[in-house]
């Protein structure tokens, strides 16, 4: 090995119950802990040399966890959860809610791309205008010229229009 591996090897073992803690208090198990901890040191490993001593390293370790940890919150998937029993559910029939999702999805997919940004951060993500232009990196204004042109469009949409239609009726 060479003295800058031999350094991190050292600061590895020294550094590693402080962060797996942190892991631990992070993600709640001690694998997924030790996993994040691992790729915390593999992604400091590059930067090692860069940083000047223990405790900015250690610093750089600690935000590097914590990012790992965010980004894996933001997948969709978050693994499974084994129980012993299966839950009991009665059979729903579905297919009424997938058309609907269809639909809209649809209308949605036919919109600009900004238009279609504005309605799901106004209405999906419950943004005020204000947090939605800066979100957007634009002005208020055009975000309200955006949103009322989407949902002139969504109401002119035929697939749109029938789902009112059939709301409608009694």
């Amino acid at each position: 090995m060479t003295a800058s591996e031999e350094r991190f090897d050292g600061f590895v073992r020294a550094a590693s119950p402080r962060l797996l803690r942190a892991a631990r208090l992070l993600v709640g198990d001690w694998a997924a802990a030790e996993d994040l901890v691992q790729t915390a040191f593999e992604k400091t490993w590059p930067r090692w040399g860069r940083l000047l001593d223990d405790q900015q390293r250690l610093a750089y370790l600690h935000r590097v966890l914590t990012n790992a940890f965010l980004r894996g919150q933001r997948r969709q998937w978050m693994g499974e959860i084994a129980t012993g029993d299966l839950p009991h559910r009665a059979a729903v029939d579905e297919a009424d809610a997938l058309v609907l999702r269809t639909s809209i999805l649809a209308a949605m997919r036919r919109l600009p791309p900004r238009q279609r940004a504005v309605i799901a951060l106004r209405y999906l993500a419950d943004l005020t205008e204000i947090q939605t232009a800066a979100a957007m990196r634009c002005s208020t204004g055009t975000v309200k010229s955006y949103s009322a042109r989407a949902l002139a469009a969504l109401r002119a949409d035929p697939a749109m229009a029938e789902l009112f239609a059939e709301e409608s009726k009694p």
